[in-house]
């Protein structure tokens, strides 16, 4: 775990367009030069074929576990290419989302964390980081709850969902606001909010299938369960909860409570940053995380 506490300077997000409902995303480009991508995937316990994106090499038995949102794999694909360049970083697709399968047995975020602590035997993996984005955090939190075998040694939620929100506090729902407002909220930099009108009639589609997949996920109530924040008590490993100060999707507030659920948690804002305080502000992002790991996390092995 040492080795993350790297901290990454000069990291660039350019021609990006991303909403928390959809996976119509552009390639996320990092300055500096990172190792290649590989996919694949990989057949779970019960018969699961999951699709799995790893960057860099498996050397050494740990490495980082990166789950997206509701804005879908490509959304996590810079923040992935840029830790890469100090661990191995796996960043799974969540059954169902860019059209890939989903069994019918998978419907809640329950069955995503128990898929993800196969994945990680699968891969045989220890002192794992899992980061998540939005209600990639609620995911990661799930698993926390349930590592039985002390297969991860930290959590890093950003923007992160899963408790329920106080009155009068609401997480902002994409599919009732439209992906205009939803962009609004999401970015504090108007540059990287989705134009409805630049999307061909195949994204629209892409963006409304995972729309869908989502709320078979999270979508009732939205976005949390209520009896999460009383098993978070159980979450041993210490977690850094990053929150965008401009983040209209989840407002701050909101984070606040979810890192004071956790008994070893570190809150974190970004300035100048909405729900995706990876893309919008990547190098105060990774100086976060050096920090958390170096202080936080004990290292593994």
């Amino acid at each position: 775990m040492s080795r993350y506490a790297t901290t990454v300077t000069g990291t660039a997000v350019t021609g990006t367009a991303v909403t928390t409902n959809d996976s119509a995303t552009e390639d996320l480009t990092m300055t500096a030069t990172a190792p290649t991508s590989t996919t694949r995937t990989i057949t779970l316990p019960g018969g699961l074929s999951l699709t799995v994106q790893e960057f860099g090499e498996n050397t050494d038995g740990t490495g980082v576990l990166m789950l997206h949102g509701g804005a879908g794999p490509r959304s996590m694909a810079g923040f992935a290419a840029g830790m890469s360049q100090h661990a191995y970083v796996v960043v799974p697709t969540h059954p169902g989302f860019d059209g890939t399968p989903r069994p019918h047995w998978a419907d809640s975020v329950a069955d995503l964390a128990g898929i993800y602590l196969d994945l990680l035997d699968a891969l045989d993996l220890n002192g794992v980081l899992v980061a998540g984005s939005s209600v990639g955090g609620w995911i990661a939190a799930e698993m926390g709850v349930r590592d039985n075998r002390a297969a991860i040694s930290a959590l890093v939620l950003l923007g992160a969902t899963g408790i329920a929100p106080q009155a009068p506090i609401q997480i902002a729902n994409p599919a009732e606001i439209g992906p205009v407002r939803t962009g609004e909220l999401a970015f504090h930099n108007p540059a990287l909010r989705l134009n409805p009108a630049t999307l061909t009639d195949e994204q629209k589609a892409a963006m409304g299938a995972n729309q869908a997949t989502l709320a078979v996920y999270a979508g009732d109530p939205f976005c949390h369960d209520p009896k999460l924040q009383g098993r978070l008590h159980r979450v041993a490993v210490p977690v850094l909860v990053l929150a965008g100060e401009q983040d209209g999707i989840v407002p701050l507030a909101y984070e606040r409570a979810l890192a004071d659920a956790f008994p070893r948690a570190t809150f974190h804002p970004v300035h100048e940053a909405g729900h995706f305080p990876h893309i919008e502000q990547p190098a105060a992002v990774f100086a976060a995380i050096g920090d958390f790991v170096a202080t936080e996390v004990k290292p593994h092995g």
